[in-house]
């Protein structure tokens, strides 16, 4: 596959959102709301499930499926009261030692007036400045789109992976396309230029593992993808909580900082 089909396969009606995977993968969830600030943000799922019996904080970026649930998600794209109710999460799960799995799937946070008056830059920077010291361990999970800072605010992690057919990147194919040649119908020549695929991250060290999907992609088959995601999990889990709260930081800086 090209990479432009990959990133039509990433964007697919028919593409497992975030709830599946929560759903299929963990126990006894309970969704968390809200930054104890301004709102919920209902793009941004928060909230504690098991995990072969192991609590677990989960962060995942949600699209919603119908009309109706992508218009109240708003597509998958965050405002900054999301990634400060991600944040909020994230220090209660250091408080009690509890794990982070987070899962990607945004195009990119929301760029509207209000989300810029209410600080979206600080916001994210706030995440990724936060999530560099916490003490448990992370692991991040790309499972569609995983887009520009939007993305990266919640990616911070000692490990990170992407389903086979998933894109990753610093801004989408059409927005790449416009900025360099001022034409956003190079999209897909775009997109084989930015080297966005899991194989191509895969290589140049930004993700640690892919995730494979059956043929013709996670919407064929959302259990078998569900149990790879979960296999993943519970393996780098175990091997990161053997780890001191020192070394996870370490490890995640040193991740970080090769780029």
């Amino acid at each position: 596959m090209t990479a432009w089909e990959k990133v039509l396969l990433a964007r697919g009606a028919d593409r497992p959102t975030s709830k599946y995977y929560i759903n299929a993968i963990f126990d006894d969830f309970i969704e968390l709301h809200g930054d104890r600030s301004f709102r919920d943000d209902p793009a941004i799922i928060s909230g504690i499930g098991l995990l072969e019996g192991k609590p677990i904080t989960i962060i995942a970026q949600e699209k919603g499926t119908s009309l109706q649930e992508k218009t109240v998600r708003n597509f998958g794209s965050p405002h900054p009261e999301g990634y400060r109710k991600a944040l909020r999460l994230m220090k209660q799960a250091e408080k009690f030692g509890r794990p982070i799995v987070c899962f990607v799937d945004t195009q990119g946070a929301y760029c509207g007036i209000g989300a810029e008056e209410r600080g979206m830059g600080e916001a994210i920077a706030r995440n990724l400045f936060e999530m560099m010291e916490l003490k448990v361990p992370i692991v991040s999970v790309v499972l569609g789109e995983g887009g520009s800072g939007g993305a990266l605010a919640i990616a911070v992690s000692n490990k990170v992976a992407s389903l086979e057919n998933s894109v990753y990147s610093i801004l989408s194919p059409e927005g790449f396309a416009s900025i360099l040649w001022k034409d956003s119908s190079r999209a897909e020549e775009a997109a084989e230029v930015m080297k966005i695929t899991a194989d191509d991250l895969e290589k140049f060290g930004v993700i640690d593992t892919i995730i494979p999907e059956p043929e013709g992609g996670a919407g064929t088959n959302p259990a078998a993808v569900a149990e790879n995601i979960k296999k993943y999990l519970v393996k780098e889990i175990i091997s990161l909580s053997k780890k001191s709260a020192e070394s996870l930081k370490s490890l995640r800086y040193k991740r970080f900082r090769k780029f």
